[in-house]
This record gives C-alpha cells, structure tokens and sequence, in this order.
C-alpha cells in the first residue's frame, strides 16, 4: 500500500464516520410536540420507582403531592427577575426557574438577539425545580407568596435577593434565589421554620427537568452535514467516580451507571457550549438522581438533608446553581471537575493541553482566528521531523517517477513481476515505501484533537478573525476558505508522487473538489486551519521536492 492510498483511507474514513454522525442526528426522529406537555413530578420518594433515599430519613418523610397537571400548565404567576447577565422567569408555584434569557451569549441564527437557554418550548422543555420532602412540606408544586411580580439589580448594586414564603402546617418556609452581579451562579436555598411541638427532619431535592431532543441550532449552531457530536444530557461528578455521562438512553432502560450516594461532587445537564449544574456544599451528604419521567421527559438532581430542626427552631439549606456557557477559566474556579462538561470527544488528553496553548496565545493576540493560525503553525513545528521524514520519502518516490513508468511498460499488466521489480528499486534507491507512514498516523490523534478543541469551545461562537469571517464557529459566508482550501489541496496533490492506479489517480485528483464542498458546511476555524496546514505542507513539500531533486542530480553528475 503506497502513501497515497493510506492517506486517502484515513481521511476519508475519518470524513466518513462524521458525515454519518451527522446524518444519523439530522435524520432521528424528532419527539412529539406532547412529550413536554407529560406530567413531571419530582424525582424522589415516587412510590415504585427507583428515586434514591437518603441514609436514615425521617419515619414521616412522605412524597410530594402528584397532581395530574401538565407540566407546562403551572397555576402560579410569572415573576421576572433581571440581572446584568440574565433575565429570569420564576413561577409562584414552586418558586422555580422557568425561562433564561443570556444577555451576553446571543443566538447562533441571529447574532442580535440574546439567547434563550432554559424556556418551556414543546420542542426544548427544559426548567429548574426544587421543593422539600417532609409531611406537609411544600414540593415544587406548592404554591408561595412573592412580594413583587418583578425584580431587577441596580446599577451599583452587587447583590439581589428573591424571597418567597409558604406556609405549611406548623412550619414556616422561606425560599430566597440569590444573584450577584458578573455571576451565572444562583443560590437556591429555603429555611424551615418549625411551629410545631415535636422535631421535624425534613429533605431537600433540586433537579432539572428537561426533554431528551438535542439543542436547539440557535444554542448549538449545527448544520444538518456537519452537524456536530458533542454530548447533551445528564452528568454525575463525584472526586470518587469522576465524570460520569448519563445518556438519556440508558435512563430509558434503567441502566443509568452513576454515582448514587456521596459527600461532594454535582449533578449537571450538560449541553454543546452551555452547562446547569446544581452544586452540593463540600462534605454534605447528598443522593444523586436520574428519571424518566414520562415521554421524552427526563429527571436528573440532587437530595440533601436539612437536618433535624428542633421546636421552635429553624434551620437552613442552600444550594448554589449554576446557568450559563462552558468557559473553561470560570467553570475551574466553581467546582473541582465542572471543566469536564467542555465536551472534547474521545481524546480529552490532548485536546485539552491544545486549548490551554490556544487560550494562552489569545491571552497576547486578542483575536482566535490568529490564534488558530499561530497554532497550527506550532503544531506543524513540533511535527516538522516527522513531517520531514514523510515528506522527504514523498519527494524521493516522486524522483522515481520516470523510472516507474518504465517498469509499468516493461511489465504490462503482470502485477506480480511489477511488485517485485517495484521492491527491487526500492532496495537499490534506498529508499522506504512505507516511510511517511507512521509520521502521518502519529499525527492523525492530534488532528482529530484540535477538530474537536474548535467544535466545542464556546470562547470560538460568534468571534471574528478578518473582513467576511464575522464567526469562527459558522460557516464561510462567501465559501471563501473552502475554495481556498481546494486549490491548496489541488497543488498539495501535484507534489506529491502519482499514483500507480489510474482510478486511484482520479480519486486523488478529485479529493479537492469533494472536500471543498465538505467544508462549505463546517465552522469557518476548523477549515482556516486546514487551510494553513496545507499552506505549510505545500512550502514543506516544495522545498524537499527541490532538495531532492537536486541531490538526485548531483548524483547522476558524480557517476558520470
């Protein structure tokens, strides 16, 4: 097998693998427009089902109430809540988190208009919910009382705070959100107020509710080709287990593999450039969960206990919550492993190292497109003796053209006495057929790396590099770079020694056109860096195919 074919096998197959990625999300069936509208109770304490339990509850711990509602038929009143980072609609029923609204990450489709993570949408259901487990506690369905209908943080202000009050039996419960300006973090907590003549110890859950359809294009950006594989649904991290990915497919079956019980970690809803978490105090003893729900609709959250709390006593419980976009440098200092939602495939080992050197050389240009640029230059360096090696076998394949063609006269369409006279040149010119094999296979993991560095870095969606490229995460507009592209590949191919097969000449030739149309469909930085690192390969390859030539030459003077 000659160079050519080899990489013609690799970089087809690996183009092949996510064009059928693509094809198979672009063609799933889509869910009905009813799932979200199924009943979404709480998670825990259902009778029948597999809700955790905490260690120890408390003899009178009981399930919240089941009534038969739609979810998206809440009876409370919308609460609007502004911030400098997010407008929020909270609902009385339950106090929770019904829509967000990002003032500062905007929507891939129109680039004015802010984007909305959270919202109630049949096709992209996806709400907060949290409540109290205990005899007469209230649940996310329990009605409160807020003092205002809107609520919105000064300017000057660092700090605003929601309270809602409920009244239940012979406890008083406070429920508070708390927003700090320059922050995705809420603190969800309640204090429970206990009337009665006898100790109460009630429980805390919190929990997402969400459909299993994937993001949206206006968060996400795919294309229906180059449609991206990044992972969307529930994730469990405990310093124990680690990151663990919960599919919604396995939630479907029961076979969700998870963590159960600890004393650290969180629990997220994990989706292409964006993150929700609920984050557990260090060192409180909590319960990991994830359901079914109903149809298409899915649980994943958290139980704490609140701790016994004595007559006439209170007692507090918090939950710090986190909505917003997956930048790697903030999501570090929240929470030890909440890095890990940026979804980088297969080989996190290296695409992280890839995007700190990335982030570190945007830390002194300002602009990712250079960035992307520098990179791949960096990259092509610490490769160059690999390349070298590659491309100098190339070059030498390349003077033996003439010499070939002879055989292939000589020996007609015996393909045997061709390969062995083949071999034999090979042995008299010294030279190794297979020698730009490994340098080329050794860098096939660093590539796909990057690809995915470039697919799942949020810090990439809607930044410009120069002129018409307006975001590095969308397509070319004008189709610019992947024209640029295929005359690249074009005169990369020319370089390059001809393949003994005229079939597998016309395949060869015909790789530029059908990779420029590929890439007509993906993110403008992943083909600015192919098109660079054909550019270096071209001056590379040029360059030897002269050295060599010109050694060739001297050879045959010196013989004379």
């Amino acid at each position: 097998m000659d160079i050519q074919r080899l990489v013609a096998f690799v970089v087809f197959s690996f183009s092949a693998l996510l064009l059928w990625d693509a094809w198979q999300k672009h063609n799933a069936p889509q869910a009905p427009a009813a799932a979200a509208r199924d009943q979404a109770q709480p998670s825990v304490s259902q009778p029948g089902s597999t809700a955790p339990t905490i260690p120890t509850p408390s003899a009178n711990l009981s399930p919240p109430p089941a009534p038969a509602k739609a979810a998206t038929a809440v009876a409370g009143r919308a609460i609007l809540i502004k911030t400098d980072l997010f407008e929020i609609e909270l609902n009385s029923e339950g106090g929770d988190i019904r829509r967000v609204t990002l003032f500062r990450v905007f929507s891939a489709l129109d680039p004015s208009k802010p984007l909305t993570l959270m919202g109630t949408d049949a096709k992209h259901f996806f709400v907060t919910q949290s409540g109290l487990l205990g005899e007469g506690l209230p649940s996310h369905k329990a009605p409160y009382e807020v003092s205002a209908d809107r609520f919105e943080l000064a300017p000057g202000q660092d700090r605003l705070v929601v309270t809602l009050q409920a009244q239940a039996g012979a406890a008083e419960v406070t429920k508070t959100l708390t927003f700090r300006r320059g922050s995705y973090e809420i603190d969800v907590g309640y204090e429970v107020a206990n009337r009665s003549a006898v100790p109460i110890s009630p429980f805390a859950y919190f929990q997402f509710l969400r459909d299993g359809n994937p993001p949206s294009q206006e968060a996400a950006q795919t294309s229906p080709i180059a449609g991206v594989a990044t992972f969307t649904g529930p994730a469990v991290y405990t310093s124990e287990a680690k990151f663990v990915k919960v599919d919604f497919a396995d939630i479907e079956k029961g076979k969700q593999s998870h963590p159960r019980k600890a004393t650290d970690g969180w629990v997220a809803l994990v989706q292409h450039y964006f993150v929700s978490a609920w984050i557990p105090p260090a060192k409180m003893e909590r319960e990991y969960f994830t359901n079914r729900v109903g149809d298409n609709l899915y649980t994943a959250g958290v139980v704490v206990p609140v701790g016994e709390v004595a007559p006439g006593a209170s007692r507090r419980v918090a939950m710090p919550l986190y909505i917003g976009p997956q930048e790697t440098d903030k999501l570090e200092k929240i929470a030890p492993g909440l890095e890990l939602v940026v979804d980088y495939g297969w080989l996190t080992i290296l695409a992280a190292p890839l995007f700190w050197v990335l982030k570190a050389i945007h830390g002194f240009i300002g602009n990712w497109g250079w960035s992307i640029v520098l990179l791949t230059v960096l990259i092509k360096l610490v490769f160059y003796p690999l390349n070298h090696k590659a491309g100098r076998s190339m070059a030498q394949m390349k003077v033996l053209g003439p010499k070939m063609e002879k055989l292939k006269q000589l020996y007609g369409d015996d393909r045997q006495k061709l390969n062995q006279a083949m071999m034999e040149l090979y042995r008299t010119e010294k030279i190794n057929p297979l020698g730009g094999c490994l340098p080329i296979l050794v860098q096939i993991p660093v590539f796909i790396a990057l690809y995915w560095v470039l697919l799942a870095s949020i810090e990439l969606r809607h930044a410009p590099w120069v002129g018409w490229i307006t975001d590095l995460s969308a397509p070319d507009p004008w189709y610019i770079l992947p024209v640029v592209y295929a005359v690249s590949m074009f005169v990369q191919t020319k370089l390059n020694p001809q393949p003994a097969d005229p079939v597998q000449a016309r395949i060869m030739l015909a790789m530029p056109i059908v990779f420029s149309i590929f890439f007509f469909f993906f993110p403008a930085g992943l083909v600015l860096y192919w098109v660079v690192q054909n550019l270096l390969s071209i001056a590379q390859q040029w360059h030897l195919n002269r050295t060599i030539a010109a050694e060739t030459a001297a050879k045959v003077k010196g013989k004379r």
